[in-house]
Parts: structure tokens; sequence; C-alpha cells
């Protein structure tokens, strides 16, 4: 069954779709509803509003009480990652690793990757995250500390944002 649903959180309404294969995309919260099932539908064009299953809902909750500020660990949730390239998957599974309250560079990851040099390809990679929150790529920042892009809706501000609910005080 492929599905998807928004829901409110602390920092707005966000949306979730998934496959049988896991949650499929996350998206934080837009100008309104119809934007964000826009979006939900470019990633899972087949997907229909609906009742979460029960590993969904606990995806939901568990971002829920993150975004209120709870030190909560989102690595339990699935990712379908079909049709996502192989490098981004790395840069997610590296990503998940970044707990709450804490960060790491572009650079960082690459290195970790085994990849020093293609802190940019990380940075591309990110960009394009369809799961944010759950792989949280605003805990990902440039090399000087400063919070390089923020491709979501807000922008480098829902970044900023988001951290300073995980208790990150940047700038």
């Amino acid at each position: 069954m492929i599905g998807y649903c928004l829901f409110d959180t602390a920092l707005g309404r966000c949306g979730i779709a998934w496959t049988e294969r896991g949650v499929a995309s996350v998206q934080l919260p837009d100008t309104n509803d119809s934007v964000l099932r826009a979006r939900l539908s470019r990633r899972c064009p087949d997907a229909h509003e609906t009742t979460p299953p029960h590993d969904v809902k606990t995806a939901i909750d568990a971002i829920r009480l993150l975004l209120s500020g709870e030190s909560v660990d989102l690595s339990f949730v699935t990712l379908d990652m079909t049709g996502v390239p192989e490098f981004n998957q790395r840069v997610y599974q590296a990503a998940r690793l970044i707990r709450a309250g804490s960060t790491a560079s572009y650079g960082d990851i690459a290195r970790q990757l085994g990849v020093p040099g293609s802190a940019r390809g990380v940075g591309q990679a990110l960009g394009r995250n369809p799961f944010p929150i759950v792989v949280p790529c605003h805990r990902v920042l440039a090399a000087d500390g400063k919070t390089g892009g923020f491709s979501a809706p807000g922008g480098v501000a829902t970044k900023l944002r988001m951290l300073a609910i995980e208790g990150e005080r940047l700038l």
C-alpha cells in the first residue's frame, strides 16, 4: 500500500508518504496543505491520503517529539530509498548517525564515506534529501561552522529553528 498523510508538529504541519518498503518522503511545513500534498505526490505519485500504518504512526510520533525538543533517535525508521542514487544513500546513512544537538560538516561526511574532497557532492545529495528530519540534513554545516544551505521551505531560517529546537545554537 502506498499512502501519505499530513500531521501537526511544533514546527508546523508536515507530511509523510510511505510504501510497503518504508517511509518514502517526509516534507517540512510549507505555505499550505495543498503544497505539501503536491510535494508528497511528486515523490509518490501513486499514493493516496489515508491513515498511516502502525510503523508510520510510530515514526510520526517520534518526529513530533523531536520537533518539540525531546531527544529522540529516529534511526528505527525504515526508509524506502527506491530511486535514490547509491552515493546519496551513503550520505543519508552517514547523516543519520548525527545525533540531536550535534552537527557535522559536509567535509566530515565526505571523509567518513572515504571520499575526501566530495563535500560539494555531499551538499548536493543533502539538498535532494527526500527524508528531512529522519535524515537530519539540518545538522550538516559548512566547514567554517556556518549554516550552509537548506533547500527545505523556509531555507536557512528553518534549519536554524530546527537546530535551536534540538539545543544547538549557531550565530
